[in-house]
């Protein structure tokens, strides 16, 4: 048997695992690598067969599905993030509550829990300058949180998001650069950098990457650029969720490779 016989190469730039020949999707990175898996040959197990051993199947198709290729699972993760944000925003609006008593205000004394709200919170005004920060904000978490979620899984998108947003948020305050810290720039820069990392590293190894890296750039300084508009949206906490980004999309290159 020749050496190509005994494996397959991922199609993923960003893994190029060596994977038998057998499975229809990378075990490290979950690529499809064909849609269904080949038959084995007749004459490689006589001994399993011998003692009423079944042939290898592939089992009965759930809903979603078609033979040999499992049905992606949704973003339920980016999904309840932009769901979260899209209550508190109906909440403030209906004045069933007060942005005034979501957002951080530094010093919070004790009202830590404005740590949580402040990232879903958005001042609900007619001012253009805060229709394009929410927009900007929450296009990016959907976009990259989606990417990132199929890529890694919703606990990869919800650590980033959280640590980026809170993380960020308290560091705001804490610096003192302004009384009112509101959105989730912090957020929205964490997942947008934790996806681009892996692109970031194979381009500077001048391997294939499948991402849009310029785009992904439009995008990350129009929310580093947004305190000029909009004064909540620190930029403090734009910079922790990119390091957040950055730091976590190293991480999980890493732990891919080993």
């Amino acid at each position: 048997m020749s050496r190509a016989d005994l494996f397959v190469v991922c199609k993923n730039p960003d893994c190029g695992a060596e994977v038998s020949p057998y499975v229809t999707e990378c075990p490290y990175c979950g690529t499809r690598l064909q849609k269904r898996a080949p038959k084995l040959d007749k004459g490689l197990a006589p001994a399993k067969r011998s003692r009423g051993v079944p042939a290898p199947s592939l089992g009965r198709l759930r809903a979603g599905e078609i033979p040999g290729i499992r049905a992606d699972s949704g973003p339920y993760v980016t999904g309840a993030i932009i769901l979260a944000t899209g209550v508190f925003w109906i909440a403030t609006r209906a004045t069933w509550l007060q942005a005034s008593s979501l957002v951080a205000v530094g010093p919070l004394a004790s009202h830590w829990s404005r740590l949580l709200s402040a990232p879903f919170t958005y001042f609900s005004s007619s001012s253009l300058g805060s229709g394009v920060y929410q927009f900007a904000t929450l296009f990016a978490i959907a976009v990259f949180g989606w990417l990132l979620e199929r890529r890694q899984g919703g606990l990869v998108v919800a650590a980033l998001f959280l640590l980026g947003a809170i993380g960020g948020t308290a560091a705001a305050v804490a610096a003192g650069t302004t009384t009112v810290v509101a959105g989730a720039n912090g957020g929205a820069l964490a997942l947008l950098c934790g996806w681009a990392v892996p692109d970031l590293l194979a381009r500077r190894a001048r391997r294939d990457y499948g991402g849009d890296l310029l785009g992904t750039g439009v995008i990350a300084l129009v929310l580093l650029a947004m305190p000029i508009a909009r004064p909540e949206a620190n930029p403090i906490a734009g910079g922790v969720g990119v390091v957040v980004g950055y730091l976590g999309g190293l991480a999980l290159v890493r732990r891919r490779r080993h």
